[in-house]
């Protein structure tokens, strides 16, 4: 094995060890769902960008890049407005201290709600979970030189993630988040003057690539370039507003005061890191312009052939941290729902701690393996996979089902529980027909790759919110029981 593959697996098998360690920690439900509510700013902040940072930025994001240049910020820069907004709610959602959004969900618009919330959100997480395996084994691809083909390295991404995750729970998660947060700022912030000067200098691209990766939105976006470019704007917005990783370690915060002054931190790490991403791709892209190679897997590339070599070995290693940090948050929160939305909600209220924290373990196992199955059986049929396709339906299923109403419940006193439910079920179904009936049952009907050229997320979030506000203003106020669980001051 070369050099990359050893430094990169001794590194992988301290995570481990320290893992196992930590797991002797894990004996309540608080541990394994929120860290026994211990973490200070420092863990919180590089946690919060590690579960934001995944593949959706090293590989769906340099994918993107790729194609369409600068316009590709208009994809993170959705997660930057909403990390700003979330900062305004942080505290409050640390005061309510509970395990799930589902938690809000029942509290604001009742059980049914909750249910709704939980199914979606399995099948969103599922699916982010299925590209962090698909990102495993492109990255094992790269640094093996081919030894290691990409369906093989997903099955070993697919086995250390779940193993992780079932073995230790928020609290390795939380705790191993802080190496691979430094790892990740540091890997990315020192490659960028690496790449500019490989790709001979800043003005480089601008000479290569064509002129529609110059544009505000890029042409290639297809007959809407507008819309198409606020699409993947909106798809992230509304998806980190309401993803409940983040809000899963909000109620790991050991105050609402460090739950807030951690969000100031993390919107500044998310942009240097995605923006830095962006610029690496970019430059990466006008360098091997006019060469054959997976638009998915540019980074990785330059990090091999474009970077001096310890700082292309960070680089490689953040892009593998990315991918089992993020993939361990977002297998871990599924899991959550199961047992506290679904189970102990509608099947055993007076499970024992023990129990709990077993059966979650058993949860985990199984999402993991339906999340591999995912993206095994296209691999094995050797369909198209494009992990930039999977991030974006992902996306937008969870940010039109999920976010509107959980937002109105944590800032909206006039959202009733009718008008919650409605704007969750509809806003699924929407982007269900939309994204995978018409997608794959009509494509006839598809232009530029969207059913009749208009992104889903249009009519989704029409929808959505329209039925929110339009049925709370015709059913009655919510009761001020009901508000002072989330409205404290109505007290």
């Amino acid at each position: 094995m070369n050099i990359y593959v050893w430094i990169i697996l001794i590194y992988l098998l301290g995570l481990t060890a320290f893992n196992f360690y930590k797991a002797k920690n894990v004996k309540t439900q608080d541990d394994m769902m929120v860290a026994g509510r211990s973490l200070g700013i420092g863990k919180m902040v590089f946690t919060l960008i590690c579960t934001w940072i995944g593949s959706g930025t090293f590989i769906a994001g340099a994918e993107f890049a790729v194609k369409a240049g600068w316009s590709s910020l208009w994809m993170p820069a959705g997660a930057w407005v909403g990390i700003a907004i979330i900062y305004f709610l942080a505290g409050k959602i640390r005061t309510f201290g509970q395990y799930t959004i589902g938690d809000i969900l029942e509290v604001r618009y009742g059980r049914f709600a909750r249910l709704f919330g939980a199914i979606a959100l399995v099948i969103a997480f599922t699916t982010i979970v299925s590209y962090q395996f698909r990102a495993g084994g492109l990255i094992l691809n790269i640094i093996t030189d081919g030894a290691i083909s990409t369906a093989e390295g997903q099955i070993f991404t697919a086995a250390f993630v779940i193993l992780f995750t079932a073995i230790g729970g928020m609290v390795a998660v939380a705790h191993t988040d802080l190496p691979n947060g430094i790892i990740i700022v540091l890997a990315c912030t020192l490659a960028v003057p690496f790449v500019v000067i490989a790709a001979g200098g800043w003005n480089a691209p601008a000479s290569v690539l064509p002129a529609s990766h110059f544009e505000w939105f890029s042409s290639s976006f297809g007959a809407h370039p507008v819309l198409k470019g606020l699409s993947y704007f909106l798809a992230t917005l509304f998806l980190l507003l309401g993803v409940q990783s983040m809000y899963q370690k909000f109620y790991s915060a050991k105050t609402p005061a460090d739950a807030k002054k951690a969000v100031s931190l993390w919107i500044v790490g998310t942009i240097v890191v995605e923006t830095v991403v962006i610029i690496i791709a970019i430059y990466a892209a006008s360098y091997f312009y006019g060469t054959q190679y997976d638009p998915a897997s540019i980074v990785l590339k330059a990090a091999r052939e474009m970077i001096w070599a310890p700082v292309g070995i960070l680089l490689l290693g953040a892009a593998c941290v990315v991918v089992i940090s993020t993939g361990m948050n977002y297998l871990l929160s599924p899991s959550t729902n199961l047992i506290r939305d679904i189970y102990q909600t509608f099947i055993n209220p007076n499970a024992e701690e023990k129990k709990v924290v077993a059966l979650q373990k058993v949860f985990i196992v199984i999402i993991g393996f339906v999340a591999f199955l995912m993206i095994f059986i296209p691999t094995y049929f050797k369909m198209e996979v494009s992990v930039l396709k999977y991030a974006y339906t992902a996306y937008t299923m969870y940010g039109v089902a999920i976010t509107p109403a959980l937002i109105a419940a944590l800032a909206w006193k006039r959202a009733t529980k009718l008008a919650g439910v409605v704007s969750i079920v509809s806003g699924a179904i929407v982007v269900f027909i939309l994204d995978i009936v018409i997608t794959y049952g009509f494509p006839n009907l598809l232009i530029d790759g969207d059913p009749w050229g208009i992104p889903s997320i249009y009519p989704g979030l029409i929808v959505s919110i329209g039925s929110l506000v339009v049925i709370s203003y015709l059913t009655p106020k919510p009761s001020q029981e009901v508000l002072v669980k989330l409205f404290p001051e109505n007290n």
